[in-house]
């Protein structure tokens, strides 16, 4: 999601130093170019030789590095695409609050004042909370800053409260959200619903499917990388939430139906990804069934068709559907971009090795209202959400 991305990575003398080599890690992974800032306090955490190993860049510590060529400031402000500052200390954000360049760190950001720049703060919650911090943090959130809120917990000094770095992945998440794509759905509504439904027969047992939600997940994260707000209606899933994203946990087909049709009229683009189940126990009891009773038949009745509803009542939405088939796919798909009257449908095949469900890749053909077909070859299922969204941004 990074590829090509040249990333600026501010580390400063706080004991959480040490986690963003993590961080430096997870963003070359992403296919980053990252170099790495440090300050004088946060060499006493962490050596530079770690970040040029973790980077394979020179890692800055002083202004004055007579083997610098050119003004190195200058130069990783202009060239980044994003200045990240994790963890940030009071004392660096108190200089970058009140414009003071005193080292390399603050002399870049300083000289970044037209880039995106994310700093997250950590330290203990009296200085997090001392309102000069606070005044401080409004300050550069006023000038454009991103901030990432610090997490509750257990603190290094022993204390219990707010302050903790975030998650490295969540932080990683959070400059993907910010410089990974353009901004082409900036302003649009999206809800995306994702995962299996669960019927129920009685208090212990459903009927659900093999969805893990992955494909759905990795669209709401793009479409909010790619500036919408978004909100994802999800079955039962051991995923977890997507940053910056409104999440509707939901359990069946009917919970489903209430979810998508009381926000439909208020969104923009639909994209229904989840694995809604099309058969529910006519009777559920209210008592577990026993298993003695050798001969147990359940009887099925349908699911309301939420698609098809949508489809009914579609007016200025973009609609989009999914389709899993064993056997003639495209055909399949056809017939029900026509008969649900969805703009699109993107088809996907079960037999297919790396396609389907609870695995990150997947092979999809995107089928059009006016019968353009899109083949797209296996591909992790971010890559190819950004496809979708990027076609769907067009027709919206």
């Amino acid at each position: 999601m990074l590829k090509g991305k040249n990333i600026v990575l501010g580390v400063t003398g706080g004991i959480a130093a040490y986690k963003a080599c993590d961080i430096a890690s997870r963003l070359v992974k992403m296919g980053a170019d990252v170099h790495v800032i440090m300050t004088k306090s946060a060499c006493e955490f962490v050596t530079p030789l770690t970040f040029k190993t973790l980077t394979n860049n020179k890692v800055y510590t002083s202004v004055f590095d007579e083997n610098d060529v050119g003004v190195p400031h200058i130069d990783l402000a202009q060239g980044a695409d994003v200045l990240l500052v994790a963890p940030a200390t009071a004392n660096f954000i108190g200089k970058a609050a009140n414009g003071i360049a005193d080292d390399m760190l603050t002399s870049t950001v300083l000289a970044a004042s037209n880039k995106k720049i994310i700093i997250s703060p950590a330290m203990n919650s009296h200085m997090y909370e001392n309102p000069a911090v606070q005044e401080n943090i409004k300050t550069l959130i006023s000038r454009g800053f991103v901030v990432i809120k610090p997490d509750s917990g257990r603190l290094a000094c022993g204390d219990t409260g707010i302050g903790k770095l975030p998650d490295s992945a969540d932080i990683v998440e959070r400059v993907a959200m910010e410089v990974a794509f353009e901004k082409c759905l900036l302003g649009k509504r999206v809800l995306i619903t994702a995962g299996a439904t669960q019927e129920a027969i009685d208090p212990v047992r459903y009927i659900t499917n093999h969805s893990t939600g992955k494909m759905g997940y990795a669209l709401a994260r793009v479409a909010k990388a790619k500036g919408a707000h978004v909100t994802l209606i999800t079955g039962k899933t051991s995923l977890k939430a997507p940053l910056g994203v409104d999440v509707v946990e939901i359990v069946s087909a009917k919970d489903m139906f209430r979810e998508v049709t009381e926000r439909y009229f208020d969104t923009d683009i639909v994209i229904k990804a989840a694995a809604v189940a099309d058969f529910k126990p006519k009777n559920v009891s209210d008592q577990k069934t026993k298993k003695e009773n050798a001969k147990l038949s359940v009887e099925l009745e349908k699911t309301e068709d939420i698609l098809a509803y949508l489809g009914q009542k579609k007016a200025h939405q973009v609609l989009v559907g999914f389709c899993m088939e064993t056997e003639n796919l495209l055909e399949n798909a056809e017939k029900k971009l026509k008969s649900k009257n969805l703009d699109m449908i993107c088809a996907n095949s079960l037999t297919t090795p790396g396609a389907g469900f609870g695995v990150d890749t997947n092979v999809l053909t995107l089928i059009e209202k006016d019968g353009t077909k899109t083949a797209l070859p296996m591909d992790t299922k971010e890559n190819l959400a950004a496809v979708i969204l990027e076609k769907l941004a067009q027709i919206n």
